[in-house]
């Protein structure tokens, strides 16, 4: 093990020095077993999932709100075709939701002609439209302001507009209008025959006021709209059937077993469902058919003896977006303890050259450090260096070097990102407070047809699709079978890109010193500053949880220890760098020397080190806002709030027993993508937090 930890310092030092280590892919998998991956990874299979739930935008019967979802049916016959292992759906409570029976909108008069069919494409009713069989003229309201509708006297009739049908519904049927006609989009440019998928109130089909809402595309809505500038009268028949239906959460799942049941989990999650009405080829159908494939792809390998069964459980869960996921993990909180990260796929096989886009990987925050982020960037990287024609990658020779293209699919180079995280999907039911698994997130953007009925099958790629399964797979399967000599590796991966890392910040705190003035100099300084501390802080921390892959290894712990040492000299190195250029910069302004003393508030805020509690994990996902929300409002109003910046999930995140709440405040800062936080608005709010129990000090 020593002489592994000294061979992999090596790596690392010459990476740092050869500009040609970084054109050449390089996996933490042995090669045979890339290859493995590559060759059984399918972007047909993928695509033909796709195909298979979401061709195109159709009405959902009825009938299955009685017995299982349509989506959820196919998944469970394949999961149990393809022989997967404890093929379970739960069932959670879920309400009443709208759903379309039917409706047509018929102009009469001067002509006659339909404009809209519900059974023909089913966005052109707004979700939350009530019954309707009305005959009426319609009137042109602008982008439906307040005014215009004033003007415009819609009383009696159907309003038509090129602005949000949920506003100009709320103003018009006050106003006495039956109705609305929009043709809004938001990108009528790029795509002119897409329409929004969305309603009167929530896209999640809230009942509306006793009106309704049709939608044309923006080409067919601008020719009504020259129409009634031109004064022409035009008269309608809008006829519109609906119903609300009880449903139940549904989430199917499955697992490939590990061989040592105590050595954790590894969970994918993908939504199946984005209410009950939307329907989404890219969103998300693509992220539930590649889990799908990754599900299948793995079990095939380990059952052929192609790959040994790894010693963690991976586990799969489709899910209703958010809706579903909250309650499935506070059904399943041991487990949780014991999950050791997240990879959630969502928007995952659109053809990236055609809309500009690229696959992101969203890390996680500084507040759930974690090597996942790392063995997903080495995937990513080696897909990206393997799939694109370099002088430095394959000089002397054309095409890719690791080619992962499927037979029907583009033969386009990789276009992806590494990006800081966002959250809006189910990676963030697990990166929660109240859960604390950590979560990355794989998406594609941007998406010309992102929510709306251009979203079906022909804009996704089979090659796309086969990339992102050998990404996830390769990556899960790294972790899920991680011994000594895999996490070293990937600790040293970690402390790899730190250094990168830790430059790029170096480099933002350089440029924010440049906008300093004399005035201003100390206060820009300490925040430029606190980018480096705080990146120091993460990587260290990110270092240490590999831990976790050997927790009884003397010599994992004692070669991480180095690593973390050594990300620490270089973080250092880096400050010393920035300290170089901000003398430099203060004496250009006229100061002598860079000799600030901390505030009073900064002294005290060293010595607030927070800690949660077991009660913040103790109700679950975001079970710890409900602890805060019932506390007195007298001591809400002890501790005010004056910042609007303030991330305070973050803020409990990072509440682990070692930052201090000076140190918080930088984390949440370098975190920003402009500004700061208020320290005494972090004070305070970790004062909330010993009042409500969920952390001592």
């Amino acid at each position: 093990m020593n002489k592994l930890f000294i061979s992999l310092c090596a790596v690392l030092l010459i990476s740092s020095t050869s500009s040609a280590q970084n054109s050449v892919p390089r996996s933490l998998l042995p090669g045979k077993i890339v290859s493995e991956f590559i060759g059984e990874a399918s972007g047909e299979r993928a695509m033909n999932h796709i195909i298979e739930m979401a061709a195109y935008i159709h009405d959902r019967p009825a009938s299955e709100y009685t017995g299982y979802f349509f989506e959820t049916e196919y998944i469970v016959s394949k999961l149990k075709e393809y022989g997967l292992e404890d093929v379970v759906v739960n069932k959670y409570p879920g309400g009443t939701t709208w759903d379309g029976v039917r409706a047509t909108l018929w102009e009469v008069s001067p002509g006659l002609s339909k404009l809209a069919d519900y059974q023909e494409l089913p966005a052109v009713l707004a979700s939350g439209s009530s019954n309707a069989d009305v005959t009426a003229e319609l009137v042109w309201v602008g982008e439906g302001r307040q005014e215009d509708i004033d003007k415009a006297g819609v009383s009696g009739k159907i309003v038509v507009t090129s602005g949000s049908i949920s506003m100009v519904n709320t103003l018009a049927t006050a106003k006495g209008a039956l109705g609305v006609i929009s043709y809004n989009s938001p990108r009528p440019t790029e795509v002119p025959l897409a329409i929004p998928i969305t309603g009167i109130g929530s896209r999640r089909g809230s009942e509306g006021a006793g009106s309704f809402g049709f939608f044309l595309p923006p080409r067919e809505g601008e020719l009504l709209r020259s129409r009634l500038l031109a004064r022409e009268k035009i008269t309608v028949h809008a006829v519109v059937e609906v119903q609300n239906l009880p449903y139940e959460l549904e989430v199917p799942s499955c697992i490939i077993k590990g061989t040592d049941p105590a050595a954790g989990e590894i969970i994918f999650s993908a939504h199946l469902f984005e209410g009950f009405v939307k329907m989404g080829a890219n969103d998300n159908i693509s992220g539930s058919a590649a889990m799908l494939e990754i599900a299948r792809m793995l079990n095939t390998m380990i059952k052929d003896g192609r790959i040994e069964r790894p010693k963690r459980t991976i586990r799969f869960i489709w899910v209703p977006e958010f809706s579903g996921t909250g309650p499935w993990v506070n059904e399943n909180k041991e487990l949780m303890k014991k999950t050791l990260c997240n990879i959630n796929l969502d928007m995952v096989g659109l053809w990236l050259k055609k809309n500009n886009s690229f696959l992101c990987l969203h890390r996680t925050t500084y507040g759930n450090p974690h090597y996942i982020n790392d063995v997903m960037e080495n995937y990513f990287q080696f897909t990206g260096l393997g799939n694109r024609e370099g002088l430095a990658i394959s000089p002397g020779r054309e095409g890719f070097v690791r080619r992962i293209v499927a037979p029907t699919g583009s033969d386009d180079p990789f276009y992806y990102a590494i990006d800081d995280h966002y959250g809006s999907s189910d990676h963030e039911v697990f990166n929660d407070w109240g859960v604390q698994v950590p979560g990355v997130m794989m998406i594609t953007w941007p998406d010309l047809y992102y929510h709306t009925s251009q979203d079906i099958a022909d804009k996704c790629d089979p090659t796309q699709l086969k990339r992102v399964c050998f990404i996830g797979a390769a990556a899960a399967y790294t972790i899920a079978g991680a011994g000594e000599e895999t996490a070293m590796k990937i600790a040293a991966d970690v402390a790899g890109n730190s250094q990168a890392r830790n430059g790029k910040q170096l480099q933002r705190s350089v440029d924010l010193l440049d906008m300093a003035s004399k005035e201003n100099f100390e206060n820009f300084y300490k925040l430029a500053k606190s980018y480096i501390e705080a990146s120091i802080i993460n990587e260290k921390a990110t270092i240490e949880t590999v831990q976790e892959l050997a927790p009884s290894s003397a010599l994992v712990k004692d070669g991480i220890t180095k690593l973390t040492a050594s990300a620490d000299a270089a973080g250092k190195a880096s400050l010393d760098a920035f300290n170089s250029y901000a003398l430099t910069k203060a004496r250009l302004l006229g100061i002598a020397s860079i000799a600030f003393k901390p505030t009073e508030t900064e002294i005290k805020a060293k010595t607030i080190i927070p800690r949660s509690t077991p009660l913040v994990m103790e109700a679950g996902y975001r079970g710890y806002s409900q602890v805060v929300a019932k506390l007195d409002p007298q001591v809400r109003s002890k501790y005010p709030l004056k910042g609007r910046s303030l991330d305070t999930q973050e803020i409990g995140r990072l509440c682990n027993g070692r930052n201090s709440a000076l140190d918080i405040k930088k984390l949440l800062d370098a975190q920003l993508k402009s500004g700061e936080v208020e320290l005494q608005d972090v004070i305070n709010y970790i004062y909330i937090l010993k009042e409500a129990g969920l952390v001592t000090l």
